[in-house]
């Protein structure tokens, strides 16, 4: 089993970015550059079902999927697992999730590495806003959810840099998780803010 294989990698200061170094009281800006800080060490992308710990569990530190992307996030930048506010929330309320893969009950391995699951716990946390069409609009940690070629699902972050007025965003959608200006290549179909209300709620659901 896997377990908490990449956040040691990832908390050290010397591949913290500068803005999550200070430390900033911006919720939203940690998880920004808690993500970017991934780039260079989530080489590969890798879909392949893992038996892991739980909770805390993650893959090999050098792959993941688009959804690992914010679960590392989240974790090194507000000590918040994913892997277990998924599974506690999906046992409260098993039939509001959800039934692409014909479950019959939360699997702690898979259910946070999925987008619809993490769709649907966003929206039941209230952070779902209004798609922007205006780049301005995006806020650092902002997480966006869209299809890519073949309707597929995916997951991307609001980074903290940008290019041509347009915020970067931070996503695995191949080859590691890479930095890169395609805000607005694929169709969203969700955006979700992570402000303090809906991190609270994400502790108390965790605690």
């Amino acid at each position: 089993m896997i377990r908490r294989s990449v956040l040691g990698l990832l908390a050290s200061p010397l591949l913290m970015p500068a803005v999550l170094r200070a430390q900033t009281t911006d919720a939203g800006a940690r998880i920004a550059a808690a993500a970017e800080a991934q780039e260079g060490v989530v080489r590969i992308y890798d879909p392949a079902y893992v038996t892991l710990d739980f909770p805390g569990g993650d893959v090999a530190p050098d792959r993941g999927v688009c959804t690992d992307v914010l679960v590392r996030a989240l974790r090194v930048a507000e000590g918040i697992d994913l892997q277990l506010a998924v599974n506690r929330d999906m046992k409260a309320d098993f039939a509001a999730y959800p039934k692409n893969w014909g479950l019959t009950r939360p699997d702690p391995n898979i259910d946070h590495r999925r987008v619809p699951n993490l769709r649907r716990l966003f929206e039941r946390l209230g952070a779902g806003i209004s798609i922007a069409e205006d780049p301005a609009a995006y806020r650092f940690g902002d997480v966006i959810t869209c299809l890519i070629p073949d309707d597929l699902a995916h997951l991307m972050v609001v980074g903290t840099g940008q290019t041509g007025g347009r915020p970067l965003i931070v996503h695995n959608i191949g080859a590691g998780t890479r930095i890169e200006d395609r805000l607005s290549e694929f169709r969203m179909t969700g955006l979700y803010r992570l402000g303090p209300d809906v991190l609270e709620k994400l502790r108390r659901l965790t605690a």
